[in-house]
This record gives C-alpha cells, sequence and structure tokens, in this order.
C-alpha cells in the first residue's frame, strides 16, 4: 500500500479503539489496519485454544493487509496468544500488560483494585506481573462479565452500566482501594461512568497510553518513520457488524478531537480462515 510500516491493530470488538486513539494521538502520520473480531465477541470466556486460532487467523490477514507491527489490543488475547505469535512470526508483537505494576507502586493504601475478564486474569502476565509487584498489596479482582456487551451494544454510559459497575466496584471501596486498574481495553468507554461511581481519592489506570508509547519504540527500533508525502490512512476490518464500531468511532472524536473517520475505510462481514 506505501512504503512505511504499517501498524495492524486487533481486539474482539470495538475495545482495541481505545489502544488506536492512543496509537494515532503520538503517530499521527502512521497508517493503521483495524481488525474488530465482532462475531467472537467476547473473548473472556473462551479458551486458550480458541483464542490462539483466532488470533493466528486475524494475524494473518492483518500481514496479508501489509502490517510489519501488530499490536494485540485485547487484555485476554494477550494472555492466551501473544507468546504463540511471536514464536511463530518473524514480525514484533505489542500486547497489553496488565497495569498492576504502576498501581502497586503508585497505591498509598495498600490496596488496588483490578477489573478485568476472566481470560486476563488466568494469563501469565498477570500471574506474573501480580507476584512480582504486588506481594504485599491488597489486590482485589473482579471479573467484569457483560461490560464487553454493553461497550459492543453502544450503552457504555448506559443505567444499566453504571449497576453493573456499581456491583464489580463496591467490593474494592469496601477494602479501601486507591487505584484502580482497567483490564480490559473494552472498559476505558467506561471512564465517564467510573468517574461517577469513584471517590477522587481513587485513580483510574488505563494502559492504552503505555501501550501505545511501546509500540511506538517498537516502530522507531524497525527503522520506519512515516513518509511525509505517504497519505495515512486507517482501514477497519470486522467479522461482524460494523455500526457500533462507526458510532465509537464518532464518540471518540468528538471527544478526544482524534481524526479518523477523513481517513477511514469499512469492510464488514469478513470471514478468515
Amino acid at each position: 500500500m506505501t512504503d512505511q510500516q504499517i501498524i495492524g491493530v486487533y481486539d474482539s470488538g470495538a475495545g482495541g479503539l481505545t489502544v488506536l486513539k492512543e496509537l494515532v494521538r503520538i503517530l499521527p502520520a502512521q497508517s493503521f489496519i483495524y481488525f474488530a473480531d465482532t462475531a467472537n465477541c467476547p473473548y473472556g470466556p473462551r479458551g486458550k485454544d480458541e483464542i490462539i486460532k483466532i488470533s493466528t487467523q486475524i494475524t494473518n490477514f492483518l500481514i496479508s493487509k501489509g502490517s510489519r507491527l501488530i499490536v494485540v489490543a485485547c487484555n485476554t488475547a494477550t494472555a492466551s496468544a501473544i507468546d504463540h505469535l511471536r514464536a511463530n512470526y518473524k514480525i514484533p508483537f505489542v500486547g497489553m500488560e496488565p497495569a498492576v505494576k504502576p498501581a502497586a507502586i503508585a497505591t498509598k493504601t495498600k490496596a488496588i483494585g483490578v477489573l478485568a475478564t476472566e481470560g486476563t486474569f488466568h494469563g501469565r502476565l498477570y500471574k506474573e506481573t501480580t507476584a512480582k509487584y504486588a506481594k504485599s498489596i491488597n489486590v482485589i479482582y473482579e471479573v467484569g462479565n457483560g461490560l464487553v456487551e454493553l461497550v459492543e451494544q453502544g450503552k457504555s454510559n448506559s443505567k444499566e452500566a453504571k449497576t453493573l459497575l456499581k456491583k464489580y466496584i463496591r467490593p474494592m471501596l469496601n477494602e479501601n482501594i486507591d487505584h484502580l486498574v482497567l483490564g480490559c481495553t473494552h472498559y476505558p468507554f467506561f471512564i465517564p461512568v467510573l468517574k461517577e461511581i469513584l471517590p477522587k481519592s481513587v485513580s483510574i489506570i488505563n494502559p492504552a497510553p503505555a501501550v501505545a508509547k511501546q509500540a511506538q519504540k517498537v516502530l522507531f527500533d524497525l527503522n520506519s518513520i512515516p513518509c511525509s508525502n505517504n497519505e495515512p490512512f486507517i482501514h477497519f476490518y470486522s467479522s461482524g457488524s460494523i455500526e457500533v464500531l462507526k458510532k465509537l468511532i464518532i464518540e471518540i472524536e468528538d471527544q478526544d478531537g482524534i481524526e479518523f473517520l477523513n481517513k477511514a475505510f469499512f469492510e464488514t462481514g469478513l470471514i478468515l480462515k
């Protein structure tokens, strides 16, 4: 498509947009290909082998479209598949880090909350990070069942979302947390609601900006800087409906001033093999 290194980004659905917007923010001249696996969303309840198979299919697709660096913008897919992907492909992969480390370092109450999917909590990265950095910290974790589905339905600011979030946050507040780690890329869409629920003493940690910076570093290590004469693009692909994805992209543009649509191309209903 161009002589620059295209960055591929994928997620089970629209959650990876929270990472993509940070990538676009720090790499505005870069081109991206985003794949939303809406047909298989959510990944949380799926087994490791199934997620590896799905991730392999998506990786092959992203490479076929010119991606030379892939950001696994899904905590569950990172936990289940990134080791396999790195072992079987020559291109670099950047995954989601369970942001327990910064929360554990910064906490004053020695209690932090982690909201994530079941698959993330079972992953090697989460277990190793928690064991290494949070030995003396009270980590209260909650599996956010139903939250991904609300985002995919365009209901992140709904009364239903607020009720469900209160249910998950209450046990954490009872343990006096002062940091809440968002362990799923869908969850930053709930930040406006979380700010209503949480006391001001609780900081929300969204790992997306740090992941974007790591991708930027890897890109520069590849000696790939977007050429000024190349018009950057963002191509969106989905294995299911694209409508909620478009709606959330418009919300991001309105709230964050990140431009997607003026350089976007959409294709939906893809079947990967």
